[in-house]
């Protein structure tokens, strides 16, 4: 079967104000991937994103955190790809999901941006059909209240709860180089979910 995933892209906000915000549970990801497999990021200028890459699972892969802040996340996936001469169906975007209690980690392939602004722009540049890591962390009760939500750090509970799915998802990156997406997500999916 062949490996699909080359690249994964974490979505988060540049600076330091943003770091430990749930809207940045994307780079969180990337980052602990980063630190697992020995990666270091280094700005490129050229994709206007930090990237590194390692080697997972015996595949070259680059990790990718744009910069460009999240509403505007697509340019640069979008010309890492162009320059790798990379299909949109080896992305993995891995994102904040509201529609999912923290400690829930999901994975699926293709689909709409469900309001995330990140997700609505990747699209734009690069199509739907990418695969997306969706972190859980939960909504907080009313719409208006979701763009404060997302961009403040979470309880220590849900923080906790997030770290958790990172783990998770770090655990089932093997697999789904290995055997594919139906493999990883029916391992990741049949776990216990809160």
């Amino acid at each position: 079967m062949p490996k699909q995933i080359r690249i994964i892209a974490g979505l988060g906000n540049p600076e330091e104000k943003y770091e430990r915000t749930l809207h940045n549970a994307g780079f969180w990801f990337v980052d602990a991937l980063a630190r697992k497999y020995g990666g270091s990021f280094r700005y490129e200028k050229k994709f206007d994103a930090e990237c590194c890459r390692i080697n997972l699972s015996g595949e070259k892969v680059w990790l990718v955190k744009p910069q460009s802040f999240m509403n505007l996340s697509g340019g640069p996936i979008r010309a890492l790809l162009d320059y790798y001469r990379l299909r949109p169906t080896e992305l993995l975007v891995a994102h904040d999901e509201i529609d999912l209690p923290p400690g829930t980690t999901r994975l699926k392939q293709g689909g709409g941006h469900g309001g995330h602004n990140g997700l609505r722009d990747i699209i734009q540049h690069c199509g739907p059909n990418f695969v997306r890591l969706r972190l859980g962390v939960g909504h907080p009760g009313e719409k208006s209240k979701v763009t404060g939500y997302v961009l403040k750090r979470g309880s220590n509970d849900v923080e906790n709860s997030v770290e958790k799915n990172v783990a998770e998802a770090i655990d089932i990156m093997p697999l789904l180089l290995d055997e594919g997406l139906s493999a990883a997500m029916k391992q990741l999916h049949t776990k216990e979910q809160p």
